[in-house]
């Protein structure tokens, strides 16, 4: 490596590290509380899932060998996209390896310099990289604000303007509203499309999200979920009519140009699907779980955010402080996610705490001890200041 990239990498690692901002992967414990993860409904560990997975892998191979246009689309991903297409009320599916490729691949595969994007602010990274790689002409509307964003759709003189924003949003916990979403995108002849990842599984009658079959494809023409959250697999789809699928499958660089998801992950995704919509009390267990933790924090007087979902973020500010939280809390056996900027504006680190529906009311309580202890040990600090 020359000198020139040396020093350029060693200047970037000293500034992520004199700002706290510096990311470190921490390997799993099996005796380490999980309240980071994001398999909302425990279908991760669920042994049925697991052996689906594993009879797939004996029926169909470790991998799927190619891409979906090459020899690489099998059975189990074409069943998959089916289910897929009935659950959501649309009349396709089309399966991604993550949802960060669906996300770019859908941007860039619908809009291009001519086209017009309108993004919540606090979309995700995903949503935000796929536009620019689009080469659309893109706009951040004030986050869950319909006046803005139809402030900015009646300035914009394009032809094909498209509104993109989370349905749950993955560091607040808060939910789009999709009734004002869709009014203002029809008022403005505009496609809309909902990046559902965090509310597929965990929203909704069926657990179908905050879309799902109660908004068609005509009021949200473009849906996006992900498998690797509530149903505890991986991968990603679309979910929208022919016309969308059949143009996502010619055009979107990310779908034909990787082999596809492992067919055994497809087969473990239909066994999970199935769960979600015959087992309602996975989704009750969570929901449970979600009142209970906010209860009993607000009780002790920990700072929570309005979110109603199992992402419950911990609003702290400094990020050295958001850091020193989440160690102790580790040191505890407890594990969450510390949220720095840049995934978060400055000052607004934080720590995001998930809850799942495996989680025990036992667990809980473990968790609130350990923030509790944090908040004590600050006071303490401050009073011997």
């Amino acid at each position: 490596m020359s000198k020139a990239w040396q020093q350029r990498l060693a200047d970037a690692r000293a500034h992520r590290q004199q700002t706290d901002r510096w990311r470190t992967r921490q390997v799993a414990k099996s005796n380490t509380l999980d309240f980071a993860g994001n398999d909302y409904l425990g279908l991760a560990q669920d042994p049925r899932v697991s052996e689906a997975q594993a009879a797939g892998a004996r029926r169909y191979g470790a991998g799927a060998g190619a891409s979906h246009l090459v020899s690489g689309h099998l059975e189990a991903h074409d069943v998959l996209e089916e289910a897929l297409a009935r659950w959501t009320g649309r009349e396709r599916a089309l399966l991604f390896s993550t949802g960060y490729m669906a996300n770019l691949g859908v941007l860039q595969a619908l809009a291009d310099r001519h086209t017009a994007i309108f993004q919540d602010r606090l979309n995700h990274a995903s949503l935000i990289d796929g536009a620019a790689l689009s080469g659309a002409r893109s706009r951040r509307f004030h986050h869950r604000d319909a006046i803005d964003l139809e402030s900015l759709l009646a300035r914009s003189e394009c032809a094909h303007k498209l509104v993109v924003s989370d349905g749950v949003f993955s560091m607040d916990g808060d939910v789009a509203d999709i009734a004002a979403l869709v009014e203002v995108s029809q008022q403005h002849s505009a496609w809309l499309m909902i990046d559902d990842a965090h509310g597929v599984g965990v929203l909704g009658d069926n657990g179908s999200g905050c879309v799902g079959s109660s908004w068609n494809s005509a009021e949200v023409p473009i849906l996006v979920g992900t498998l690797g959250k509530a149903l505890g697999t991986a991968g990603a789809f679309v979910a929208g009519d022919a016309a969308l699928i059949d143009h996502l499958i010619q055009f979107s660089r990310s779908y034909i140009y990787t082999t596809a998801q492992p067919p055994a992950i497809a087969a473990a995704t239909l066994t999970a699907l199935e769960i979600v919509q015959s087992e309602p009390e996975h989704r009750t267990n969570l929901n449970t779980n979600i009142v209970y933790f906010r209860r009993e924090a607000l009780r002790v007087g920990l700072p929570l955010t309005t979110s109603v979902t199992p992402i419950q973020p911990l609003i702290l500010g400094d990020e050295a402080r958001t850091l020193h939280w989440a160690v102790q809390l580790r040191q505890k056996g407890v594990q969450v996610g510390a949220i720095r900027p840049p995934t978060v504006a400055k000052g607004e680190a934080r720590l995001r705490i998930t809850l799942s529906a495996r989680h025990q009311e036992g667990d809980i309580d473990r968790l609130l001890e350990a923030l509790a202890a944090c908040q004590r040990e600050e006071v303490a600090c401050h009073a011997n200041a």
